[in-house]
């Protein structure tokens, strides 16, 4: 658990995003990013990984990982089960297709000795025409299906293919066969784990996990899009067990995203990420910093106030975590 002494305030950082190769991914992450691949090509952005430093503030210079261990009632707060840091968000550029996989639930991941599974949920920034990706398997298929499938190189007949456009959500829970295809820029949002079982890669030549993932594979989930619930001042886009992540509104004025006044709201720890333009945080209680394009703010749960300014352009994202009743 969580220390439960009150924390002192903690102001809320801007966090360094975090460029992960792919084999699938760009050598060139411009206009997204100012960013171009040395070797290997860049598929996944890091923007709350535990490596990932902190750019601002009193722990500015150390890892997010480090500044959990040493503050974790001032970010979580202390009603959270665990202190530890319990998202991962990233972006996702695919310029192949990814591997076929499937992740694990919490209950087989600590099987194998891991602390946690994998439930995620994507959120689509850009899409071209025609773009897809692949959640679930089809109604009637079979495990024998599936094996087969994998063997034989079909297992992409059996998925349940989305459309996907600009805006739509996405949810994935554990135990889902999943694809992402080229066509589409996703925000992923899930459990800070990066467990993968492989099923089927396209004949590159990396390792399978079959067996594991046939033991994660559920044949019926709950994965599929999600359409948004619009609130006065917020579009909630998905609020599952884990997660929660909502697209504020803002008006080109100095907002307050104090989390007083939402009555439905997650009063502990939170991030801000800058979708598109940018925006000024700033507070009588600390140094004012700039969130850049793609950029993250991690807002701690003992932050003091503060209001945020949209600097032109601004698509601001919340992104905050849950805790499942049996983790309470």
């Amino acid at each position: 658990m969580v220390p439960s002494n009150p924390p002192l305030k903690l102001p809320p950082f801007l966090i360094e995003p975090r460029f992960v190769g792919r084999v699938w991914g760009y050598k060139d992450l411009h206009p997204w990013y100012d960013r171009v691949a040395d070797n290997e090509p860049i598929g996944e952005v890091w923007l709350t990984g535990d490596e990932c430093r902190i750019a601002t503030g009193a722990h500015a210079g150390k890892t997010l990982g480090a500044t959990f261990n040493e503050e974790p009632a001032a970010l979580l707060g202390p009603t959270a089960p665990r202190a530890e840091s319990p998202l991962l968000v990233k972006m996702i550029f695919a310029r192949e297709k990814l591997s076929v996989q499937v992740h694990p639930d919490d209950r087989m991941a600590q099987k194998y000795g891991q602390p946690r599974g994998k439930t995620e949920c994507w959120y689509a920034l850009a899409a071209e025409p025609g773009a897809q990706v692949a959640a679930g398997i089809r109604q009637g298929v079979t495990m024998d299906q599936i094996r087969a499938g994998i063997a034989n190189g079909t297992l992409e007949e059996h998925l349940n293919i989305l459309p996907i456009e600009q805006g739509d959500m996405v949810f994935v829970d554990a135990g889902t066969v999943h694809a992402i295809w080229p066509g589409s820029i996703l925000l992923e949002t899930q459990q800070n784990s990066d467990i993968t079982y492989r099923m089927y890669d396209y004949g590159r030549p990396r390792e399978l996990h079959i067996e594991k993932s046939l033991e994660a594979v559920r044949l019926s989930t709950r994965a599929g899009k999600v359409s948004p619930k619009s609130l006065n001042d917020r579009s909630i886009l998905i609020d599952v067990e884990y997660f929660r992540v909502e697209r504020m509104t803002t008006t080109g004025r100095r907002n307050s995203l104090s989390l007083t006044g939402e009555s439905d709201a997650p009063t502990g720890l939170s991030y801000l990420f800058a979708a598109a333009g940018s925006a000024r945080i700033d507070s009588v209680e600390f140094e004012q910093f700039e969130i850049p394009t793609r950029g993250i703010a991690c807002i701690p749960a003992a932050s003091p106030n503060f209001e945020i300014e949209d600097l032109g352009g601004l698509d601001l994202i919340r992104i905050s975590p849950r805790w499942p009743a049996a983790q309470t």
